[in-house]
């Protein structure tokens, strides 16, 4: 079974890039929400910079891999996290108080 092509990337590929957007936008705003409450709570100044970090690497990574992939997985990865980012604020906001 093939798939149409896009500049050179299947359909099935370029989904894949979307799908990996969400997940890391996930990762990305829940655990700045994470960091956001240990800040609030007066968490460890070291685990907040290491989660701070942690978040930016793996987002930041993730985005520069799917840059040299080309345009089209680039914006679909970035759609991804943005869909995400609606996504946990919203059930944040739902669940706060």
């Amino acid at each position: 079974m093939s798939f149409p092509l896009i500049q050179g990337h299947s359909l099935l590929g370029l989904g894949g890039y979307l799908i990996f957007g969400v997940l890391a936008g996930a990762i990305h705003f829940h655990g700045l929400w994470w960091t956001t409450r240990l800040f609030g709570e007066g968490g460890r100044r070291t685990t907040i910079i290491m989660l701070t970090l942690g978040r930016l690497i793996l987002l930041g990574g993730l985005l520069t891999w799917a840059s040299l992939e080309g345009a089209m997985p680039l914006l679909l990865m970035a759609l991804g996290v943005f869909a995400a980012r609606v996504v946990v604020v919203h059930r944040l906001r739902e669940a706060a108080p």
